[in-house]
């Protein structure tokens, strides 16, 4: 019973994170979820419940999402994700995560200074090609994206709606891949089930939580976002190390 209870409050919160912003489950679940099952059925539940986050949102934000800019990052994501597996086949995972953890945490830094880049065709593929290195090597599709939404000064509306957007074709992917690949569990889909109630009320505070977000405390909670993505893998990687 404690250990279902500690579970429903990691999902309350990750949904609510994750409504709210158009991101963050999986920086905020995926950790936790660690502690209470296998890598593998943390990171199916976790891609199952964003998809359900997802879907149940994307047709309140459709208006927001930036089709040109979304089309490219899918393009750019489909054409990374095979160097991302190669990365994983071929380089020390470990220390690849220690060198993203620290690059992603010195970017954070300063986009918190105000550092900002324009916005180019080539950069939008760009990120989306890094974002599918990103999923298929380190289970991590995020921080590209929030990276360059933030440096470019993306409004809150658009942020949420195109990552949102993007999520439903990356983690379809992963969870297809998964599947065919890795196989499942009963465990995975019945936890899925237990939470489908708790994610219910995560995305109706969540749209509450979003209403009351202004564009410069939203950025912040990306920047908190990003940082505390950057410190999770820093810590994954001492922690191989060790």
């Amino acid at each position: 019973m404690q250990e279902l209870f500690i579970f429903f409050f990691i999902i309350l919160t990750a949904s609510i994170l994750q409504t709210s912003t158009g991101f963050g489950f999986s920086i905020m679940a995926t950790p936790f979820l660690l502690l209470l099952f296998s890598p593998q059925e943390a990171m199916q539940m976790n891609i199952i419940l964003s998809l359900v986050i997802s879907f149940s949102l994307i047709l309140k934000v459709r208006q927001d999402i930036d089709l040109t800019l979304l089309k490219k990052v899918i393009i750019g994501s489909v054409v990374g994700a095979p160097f991302g597996s190669l990365l994983f086949a071929l380089v020390d995972v470990t220390t690849f995560k220690l060198l993203i953890a620290i690059l992603l945490l010195g970017l954070t830094i300063l986009l918190i200074k105000n550092f900002s880049i324009q916005q180019t065709s080539g950069r939008d593929y760009g990120v989306g090609f890094i974002s599918g290195i990103f999923t298929t090597s380190i289970g991590m599709a995020g921080p590209p994206l929030l990276l360059y939404f933030a440096s470019t000064k993306k409004n809150k509306e658009m942020i949420r709606a195109t990552s949102l957007a993007y999520y439903i074709f990356i983690y379809l992917i992963s969870l297809l891949s998964q599947l065919t690949i890795e196989g499942t569990s009963l465990m995975v889909w019945l936890y899925s089930l237990y939470a489908l109630p708790i994610v219910l009320i995560g995305l109706i505070v969540g749209q509450i939580v979003f209403k009351k977000l202004h564009q410069r405390l939203f950025l912040k909670l990306v920047y908190l976002l990003l940082f505390a993505a950057g410190m999770m893998l820093l810590i994954q990687s001492i922690w191989t190390m060790l």
